[in-house]
Formats: C-alpha cells, sequence, structure tokens
C-alpha cells in the first residue's frame, strides 16, 4: 500500500491518496497516517481510493475511526472515486451513510448531493445485478 496527502487549500480538505490492498498489514501505517493528521487539527479530509485494488474490515475499521474524529472536530471524512466492490462493501455492512463515497475528490469536498446521487445510484445499481 502507498500512501500521499495532498493538501487542497482550494478544496478546503487535505485528500490521502491510497493505492494497493488496505488491509490488516497495511491498515496500521494507513490509521497512523489518518490518525496524525487529525492531531494535527485537520478535520476534513477525503480519501481518494480509485488506486485503491482491495479493502477489508481492518481497513474499513480506519475508516470509521477517523470519520468519528473529523465530526468531532466539525468536519468529515468522505470517500472520492470507490469501486463498485467498495461502494458494496460499505453498503453489506451498514457504513454507507456513514462513511459517504462521491466520485470525485471536487465532489466529495463539498458533499456535492448530485455526486452523492450517482453514488447511491451506482452502488443500487450493482446491489441489484
Amino acid at each position: 500500500m502507498s500512501v500521499r496527502i495532498v493538501k487542497r487549500p482550494d478544496l478546503g480538505v487535505s485528500v490521502v491518496e491510497v493505492a494497493g490492498e488496505l488491509d490488516i498489514d497495511s491498515a496500521p501505517a494507513f490509521r497512523e497516517c489518518l490518525s496524525g493528521l487529525v492531531g494535527d487539527g485537520v478535520s476534513r479530509i477525503v480519501v481518494d481510493v480509485r488506486r485503491l485494488r482491495f479493502c477489508d474490515s481492518i481497513g474499513l475499521s480506519a475508516l470509521v475511526t477517523t470519520q468519528r474524529a473529523c465530526v468531532a472536530q466539525g468536519g468529515f471524512l468522505r470517500l472520492a472515486g470507490a469501486d463498485q466492490t467498495l461502494l458494496r462493501l460499505l453498503l453489506i455492512v451498514g457504513l454507507s451513510d456513514y462513511v459517504q463515497a462521491y466520485a470525485t475528490v471536487e465532489a466529495a469536498s463539498s458533499g456535492d448531493p448530485v455526486a452523492r446521487a450517482y453514488a447511491e445510484h451506482a452502488r443500487a445499481t450493482e446491489a441489484t445485478a
């Protein structure tokens, strides 16, 4: 797994680009990265998962823990570019409303309801396929 943090002052967020597999082996480093951001006062985080190939329950736990911390500071953690597999996983475990997914970093940073509706539609389409 590789992680890169990109500050996007134009969008008012920090973007965490993650690639590879987010699993029991890599999740601790990912969680530490996210915790470091929150510890530095960053409360608006978009996790760009376009290049994420796999995410297990430990990876989801890191996202949920960080979302809680961000909300406590008046912010959010949102996903950008989630594929059908990750969208379905969020739905199955009941996290799709808590860890919200958007098509793009820009849409996630603004909480664009149209982009959210797109992700919801894509998820529903996959669930019925």
